[in-house]
C-alpha cells in the first residue's frame, strides 16, 4: 500500500478526513483529458509515485498545460525528463521550475525529504556517463532517495573504484553506467552484497554501435545480481532502484 492511500486512510480513522472527502478523492476523475494528453491523476495512489513528464517531442506549451493540470489534482514535485534548455526557458516562463541542465530535467516543486531505506550509489564508468548518471541521480532524488555519486571510477583504473569499498558495501542498490565495453557493471556486480542496476550508454568508438556493445556486455555479464535498462536510461534505472529502496516500507505499510 503507498503512502498516499494508507494516510488517506489514517485519516478517516483518526477522525481527521469523513469518509465522503476520502471517497471523493478515490473516485475522484481517473485521468485530465487535455486533448493532446491524458492525465492519469490517480497513478500516485495506485502507484506510490506520480506521472512522470517526458519532454522530448512534447511543446514548451504542452509540457505547462500538463504542469498545471498536476498542480491543480495536488501533485507537490513534478519530474520532467529530456527537457532541453529551450522548453526548460519556455516553462520557466510560466511555472516556477528548478532546471537541471546536465540530467536535462525539470523539477517543480521542491524535492521530498528522503525517506528510503538506505543509499543509492551511482558509479560511472568515465566522465562523459555523467548526463546519464545526473538523469538517474535526480530522478532518485526526486522520488524520496539519499544519493551517493561515484564518477570516473571506470575499469581502466580499478584502484579509484576499489578507494570506496566501504560506500559500495553500504549501499542499498547501485546504479552502475559505462559505455564502451561496459565492465563496469560485472565489476561492481562481483564486489557489492546489493542488487546492481546497469545503464549502458552511448558513449564510445565506432565499434561501441551507440551503446549496443556496452548493453550486450551487461546482459551477459557473470556476476550475479546485475540487471540491465535500456541505452542511456538513467531514468529508468533511478526509478527502479527507487522502488528497491523503499520496499522495506512498503512491507512494513502492508502489516
Amino acid at each position: 500500500m503507498n503512502t498516499e492511500l494508507k494516510a488517506l486512510l489514517e485519516g478517516v480513522k483518526d477522525g481527521s478526513i469523513s469518509v465522503r472527502e476520502a471517497v471523493v478523492k478515490i473516485k475522484a476523475k481517473p485521468y485530465e483529458d487535455m486533448g493532446y494528453a491524458k492525465i492519469d491523476t490517480q497513478r500516485k495512489i495506485r502507484q506510490g509515485v506520480a506521472e512522470v513528464i517526458y519532454g522530448a517531442g512534447k511543446t514548451g506549451e504542452q509540457i505547462v498545460g500538463i504542469v498545471k493540470s498536476m498542480l491543480e489534482s495536488g501533485e507537490k514535485t513534478i519530474l520532467i525528463t529530456r527537457l532541453d534548455k529551450e522548453k526548460a526557458f519556455l516553462v520557466s516562463d510560466e511555472i516556477e521550475l528548478k532546471y537541471y541542465k546536465d540530467a536535462g530535467i525539470g523539477i517543480v516543486g521542491n524535492m521530498p525529504v528522503p525517506n528510503g531505506i538506505g543509499k543509492i550509489i551511482i558509479a560511472t564508468g568515465g566522465t562523459s556517463d555523467i548526463p546519464v548518471a545526473e538523469e538517474a541521480a535526480i530522478t532518485a532524488e526526486a522520488l524520496g532517495n539519499e544519493v551517493v555519486r561515484l564518477y570516473d571510477v571506470g575499469v581502466a583504473g580499478l584502484h579509484r573504484l576499489l578507494d570506496h569499498m566501504e560506500e559500495i558495501m553500504g549501499a542499498t542498490v547501485i546504479i552502475a553506467i559505462a559505455g564502451m565495453e561496459g565492465a563496469l557493471a560485472s565489476v561492481i556486480g562481483g564486489l557489492a552484497d546489493c542488487p546492481v542496476i546497469a545503464v549502458p550508454t552511448s558513449v564510445g568508438y565506432g565499434a561501441a554501435f551507440e551503446g549496443l556493445a556496452a548493453l550486450l556486455s551487461m546482459l551477459n555479464s557473470c556476476a550475479s545480481g546485475v540487471s540491465v535498462v535500456n541505452i542511456d536510461n538513467g531514468f529508468g534505472a533511478g526509478y527502479m532502484a527507487s522502488m528497491i529502496n523503499h520496499m522495506d516500507i512498503k512491507n512494513r505499510q502492508s502489516k
